[in-house]
């Protein structure tokens, strides 16, 4: 066996093991959940806003229009090489107050509560589609106005 076959041997036997360990499953965990045990120390009706914050932490998100309730988030996503990544576990606490911002109700989510919700995409059109770069560039030449 010469050097330069005991080398490429050697390489080879590199890729294939770069190749092999490529292919791990990696799980990610993104956001937090409260704990089961933190989430029952939670009295409805007595505890508010900031009882709450101090005794599970802030949320990652919260209402958006009437900042009604806290909404915690975790999700822990599946990846497998070149695959597309897939969303294996997806849990949501949200913890909703009254009007008196004392807490009214907490409930909890999983991946399987959830629907998907079509997106419309909506462009809005630019006008420009059949204009070549000069006219685009000369086509406001004297139509400015002054400012008053």
């Amino acid at each position: 066996m010469t050097a330069g076959t005991k080398r490429m041997k050697t390489a080879m036997l590199g890729a294939c093991l770069l190749l092999v360990m490529a292919c791990t499953t990696q799980y990610r965990n993104h956001g937090y959940v409260p704990l089961p045990e933190d989430l029952e120390k939670i009295k409805i009706g007595a505890d508010n806003r900031n009882s709450v914050a101090e005794a599970v932490g802030t949320p990652s998100a919260s209402g958006v229009l009437d900042d009604s309730g806290y909404y915690y988030v975790r999700t822990r996503v599946k990846h497998y090489g070149a695959r597309k990544p897939q969303v294996v576990e997806r849990r949501l606490v949200a913890i909703t107050f009254d009007s008196r911002g004392t807490v009214r109700n907490v409930a909890e989510y999983s991946l399987e509560d959830g629907k998907a919700v079509p997106l419309t995409r909506r462009v809005t059109d630019n006008g420009i589609e059949n204009q070549n770069l000069l006219k685009q560039l000369t086509k406001n030449i004297g139509g400015f106005t002054p400012a008053f």
